[in-house]
């Protein structure tokens, strides 16, 4: 058995150096992709070489009649004349239909102005390059990319983890029509990052040279060459820029000669994937947001973490279908579909190609349904959830049935809100408030604990039809930031305050990363003035509001310092460990994202044990130490990350 690859196989066939033995025996290829190789010189080159041969072919994307180029051969224009009859088919419609990939929403955004005041609620069909590369065409797409960026790739919701790393919502590609698109995105939309405040959007592009030949009836050229050599001077300057960038954001070294393109093709890839040289996981400030391409990567580039397209070029075909599913990888209940927004008029074409590679009422499996429709069944799941289950039955208990009903219906709720958050519409449409959402989640984590919920992954049944969709109550995560802002507003009217301190403590019991630190809020809440207790941290009323919001941040940041350091130290003090050693190793925790799991970083933080001991005391105290150290980390963690991004060290350890 050999893997290699097809320019490999075309230099073997090539120059034989002699009669090869292989020439003559049964051999079997296999070609993955197969819609790309196998219509030019290759196929011939291995029919002609072989004497005893089977050729099988995969893709999904194959060539028909219908989308077959004017090729030089007319006997090689599709896959069945290169392969024969179709052994075989499992198409997008049954992928979808399995769960193995995402259906995809397709939004259509107008980009031109009629000369009357009414704007078609589709892109106009205005195929003039100088239309597409109009300043102000260009701003208003970069405007809409950046306004809506948060929303589509899910980056105002809760973190999750990935491979051990904490990421917070997806990444995008936007795929351009050509070099020249492809360098006036780039610099507007890096123009346009720079003068919004909080944006810190990382982008990059990459492109290489391809001939102009004969137009592509899919919309891009598959066989892109990897490489600068030929491209036009202009082109190669822009590259050896938008490379220097990159170059200064990541720390790396690469350029457009033939070993530093193929190095930052790579490196590209990689932080698309959110991987290192080794596989393993990059810290999300280390990945790229958003990556403007012209081919390159819209097909055969599998990301999980890429969720979102942006489209300003002609699609049709498999190129369509091969673009759109850069974005439909499964990786966790937060992505459900993958996103595609087209800045120009491809409807046409989007019914299209799913017909010709799934079949003609395949739109209803392949496209989201519109929003009316989920919105319709939100709608009845909220209300049955008010009907069955009020604020006063909520205090009662359930018994199985109704804990069952509840679970299954909030879940539902839950999912289908994951779905319309995506919707313009929604936000105005929406019925539940924050309070009413938070009072049902906290009866919904309730539940969870009761059956024994262990967070080891997304999903846990607890029976063979109840799931609790924990990736997606993180979405609706209330945070400290929420508790200041009460604090700040403290009215110093005691049955007032009362009603404050409940409602927190309401939202900390609906919040799955507060939970845990439930005394401390308490604690924290009750040296602010909302107890009976003397008061700590009281905020004069007549301070202004500007002050007062530093002056309750401030207090915050000491007393979580002050709780680190107490709880850290019974750690020490508990465990007989160095104190030295450990302040280090729990500092470097918060910095890499956790506390080592193997290895003997946690073992040299003890003093030396007798190796005549029963046992093996030192693995024992290794894993329990281990747990308690990974227990501080957890409940302090995101306490502490906003104010340890900012570089305020006193929240620190």
């Amino acid at each position: 058995m050999c893997v290699t690859t097809i320019n490999k196989l075309a230099v073997y066939l090539k120059h034989p150096e002699g009669k090869r033995e292989v020439f003559d025996r049964h051999t079997v290829f296999i070609f993955d992709e197969c819609h790309r190789s196998q219509f030019g010189e290759m196929h011939k080159a291995i029919t002609k070489a072989l004497k005893n041969y089977h050729l099988f072919g995969f893709t999904g994307t194959p060539i028909f009649a219908q989308n077959a180029g004017a090729g030089k051969d007319p006997n090689l224009r599709t896959t069945a004349q290169a392969f024969g009859d179709c052994l075989h088919t499992y198409t997008v419609v049954n992928a979808i239909d399995d769960g193995n990939v995402l259906p995809f929403k397709v939004d259509y955004v107008s980009t031109f102005r009629r000369k009357s005041d009414d704007t078609d609620v589709k892109v106009e069909g205005i195929d003039t390059d100088s239309a597409w590369q109009k300043p102000e065409r260009l701003r208003n797409v970069v405007t809409h990319i950046l306004e809506h960026f948060d929303q589509k790739t899910k980056r105002k919701g809760d973190t999750y983890a990935l491979k051990g790393t904490v990421r917070r919502g997806f990444n995008a590609i936007l795929a351009c029509d050509s070099i020249k698109s492809a360098e006036s995105y780039y610099r507007v939309l890096r123009e346009m990052i720079g003068q919004r405040e909080g944006c810190d959007l990382k982008v990059a592009t990459i492109f290489s040279f391809a001939p102009n030949g004969e137009e592509d009836p899919n919309g891009f050229t598959d066989d892109e060459e990897l490489g600068c050599e030929g491209m036009p001077q202009a082109d190669h300057d822009f590259l050896d820029s938008a490379i220097a960038n990159y170059n200064a954001t990541f720390s790396t070294s690469f350029g457009t000669d033939a070993q530093g393109f193929d190095g930052y093709y790579k490196d590209v890839s990689r932080r698309m994937k959110g991987e290192d040289v080794d596989g393993k996981p990059l810290p999300q400030s280390e990945c790229l947001d958003l990556l403007i391409v012209v081919d390159m990567f819209l097909t055969g580039f599998d990301a999980k973490t890429l969720n979102t397209l942006w489209v300003d070029k002609n699609l049709r075909m498999r190129g369509l279908i091969q673009a759109f599913s850069r974005t439909n990888r499964i990786l966790n209940s937060v992505k459900t579909f993958g996103n595609i927004v087209c800045f120009r008029n491809l409807e046409k074409n989007v019914d299209e190609a799913v017909g010709l590679f799934g079949d003609p009422k395949a739109g209803g499996i392949v496209l989201l349904k519109p929003y009316e429709v989920y919105f319709g069944e939100y709608a009845k799941k909220l209300a049955h959830l008010r009907e069955e289950f009020s604020f006063d039955a909520l205090d009662e208990p359930m018994g199985e049935a109704a804990e069952r009903d509840f679970i299954k219906t909030f879940s539902t709720i839950l999912r289908l809100r994951n779905i319309l958050t995506s919707f313009d519409d929604f936000a105005e449409d929406d019925t539940i408030n924050d309070w009413e959402l938070q009072d049902y989640q906290s009866v919904y984590l309730d539940l969870r604990d009761k059956y024994g919920y262990h967070d080891n992954g997304e999903k846990e049944s607890i029976a063979d039809d109840l799931v609790f969709e924990m990736e997606l109550v993180r979405q609706i995560e209330i945070n400290i930031d929420y508790i200041l802002m009460i604090v700040e507003k403290r009215h110093g009217n005691n049955v007032k305050d009362r009603e404050i301190a409940e409602r927190i403590c309401s939202s900390v019991a609906a919040s799955p990363e507060l939970r845990d630190k439930q005394d401390l809020i308490d604690r924290f809440l009750e040296m602010a003035g909302f107890g009976k207790a003397p008061a700590a941290f009281v905020v004069d009323p007549e301070v202004p509001e500007e002050e007062r919001h530093e002056i309750v941040a401030s207090n915050w940041r000491r007393f979580v310092a002050d709780s680190m350091e107490a709880e850290l130290s019974g750690i020490i003090d508990s465990e007989n460990l160095k104190p030295a050693e450990t302040r280090s190793l729990v500092s470097e925790a918060f910095e890499a994202g956790g506390v080592p799991q193997e290895g003997t970083a946690v073992a040299k933080n003890f003093p030396p044990v007798s190796r005549f001991a029963k046992g093996n005391p030192q693995a024992d105290k290794r894993r329990r130490v281990t747990s308690l150290l990974s227990g501080f980390y957890s409940r302090f963690r995101s306490l502490t990350a906003k104010y340890l991004a900012n570089g305020e060290g006193d929240a620190g350890v």
